[in-house]
C-alpha cells in the first residue's frame, strides 16, 4: 500500500489481493465497503467529531470505526487512487425533496474511471446503491432497488452536474456538480453538520449499512430494515444492550473505543431525543 493508508484498512474490507484497477475490482471494492464499514454518527453524538483528513479516515476504518460521507468516501477515495484507480471527488447534496435541485455542499461523492466508463461511486450514502452505475442518463436495477441518472438542470448561477434518484428511503435525489472537488472545500460544511445545534447529524443518531438484499437503518431507537424483495420492516429498541449489541453486530462497528461512560451518555443522549420524537408524534 502506499504511504498514508494502513495495511489494515483493506483487511477490514475482506480483500487481500485487490488485483490492477479494473471494473470488476472496483465493484468488489464497493460493495465490501458498503457491507463492512459502516454510515455512523457516532462520534458527533459523543461531542467529539473526527476530522476528515482522508489518512485519518483511513486508520479509523483499519480500526473498525466509521464515519459519514466526508470520511467515508474521502478514506475510500484514498484507497482507491493507492490502488491505482482514477478518482474525481465532487461537491453535492443529499435531498429529503425529490425536487430540489440544489448542492448544498453538503455531500462529497466520487466518479471513478476505469476501463473507458466512468462510474458514479458513493460509499457515504448508507442506503444507496451497492454497487457503481456507470454515469450516463438511464434508469438501472439493483436487487430489487431502482435508480435513475439524469443530467440535473441547475439553479440559476449553479455548475452542472447530475441528479441519482433513489427510490427507497428518506432522501430520494442525491445531486453534484461535475466540477472536481478537494478536501478543503468540505471543512466549513463539516465543522457545521459535526458541532451545530442545527445539524441533522447532532440531533440525530443514525447508523446505515448496506448488503446485497437492502439496507440496515438505526435511526435514534428505531431499527429499520428496507429489503429489496420483502418491503420495509422496523422495531423499536428498548434497552441498552440491545443497542449496542446492535450496532457491534447489524452494523459490524468495533465498540472497542466507547468507555462505559461513553455508552452511557450514548445511550442518554438518544433515549432523550427518542422520547422527544415519541411526544411530537402524539401532540
Amino acid at each position: 500500500m502506499t504511504s498514508g493508508i494502513p495495511a489494515g484498512y483493506l483487511r477490514r474490507l475482506g480483500i487481500t489481493d485487490p488485483g490492477a484497477p479494473s471494473a470488476p475490482g472496483l465493484f468488489a471494492l464497493q460493495r465490501a465497503h458498503l457491507e463492512r464499514i459502516a454510515y455512523d454518527n457516532i462520534d458527533i453524538q459523543l461531542g467529539r467529531p473526527p476530522g476528515i483528513d482522508p489518512e485519518l479516515s483511513a486508520r479509523r476504518f483499519a480500526a473498525g470505526r466509521g464515519g459519514y460521507c466526508f470520511h467515508l468516501n474521502g478514506g475510500f477515495a484514498l484507497l482507491l487512487e493507492s490502488l491505482g484507480y482514477e478518482v474525481t471527488r465532487h461537491a453535492g447534496g443529499v435531498n429529503a425533496d425529490p425536487a430540489d435541485r440544489g448542492v448544498s455542499g453538503g455531500h462529497l461523492t466520487l466518479t471513478v474511471r476505469v476501463d473507458g466508463t466512468t462510474y458514479w461511486v458513493d460509499a457515504g450514502v448508507g442506503d444507496g446503491p451497492y454497487e457503481p452505475l456507470p454515469l450516463r442518463e438511464g434508469t438501472y436495477e439493483q436487487g430489487g432497488f431502482r435508480y435513475a441518472l439524469e443530467r440535473l438542470e441547475p439553479l440559476e448561477g449553479e455548475a452542472p452536474g447530475w441528479t441519482i434518484r433513489k427510490f427507497a428511503g428518506p432522501m430520494p435525489r442525491v445531486n453534484f456538480r461535475d466540477a472536481p472537488a478537494v478536501t478543503a472545500d468540505f471543512e466549513g460544511m463539516h465543522a457545521w453538520l459535526s458541532t451545530s445545534e442545527e445539524s441533522p447529524f447532532v440531533r440525530t443518531f443514525a447508523v446505515l449499512r448496506r448488503d446485497a438484499e437492502g439496507a440496515d437503518a438505526l435511526r435514534g431507537r428505531i431499527l429499520t430494515r428496507i429489503d429489496g424483495a420483502k418491503g420495509t420492516s422496523e422495531r423499536e429498541l428498548t434497552d441498552a444492550e440491545e443497542f449496542f449489541e446492535v450496532i457491534g453486530t447489524v452494523f459490524r462497528r468495533d465498540l472497542g473505543d466507547l468507555t462505559p461512560v461513553d455508552r452511557a451518555a450514548l445511550w442518554a443522549r438518544v433515549s432523550r431525543a427518542h422520547e422527544a420524537w415519541l411526544a411530537s408524534r402524539q401532540s
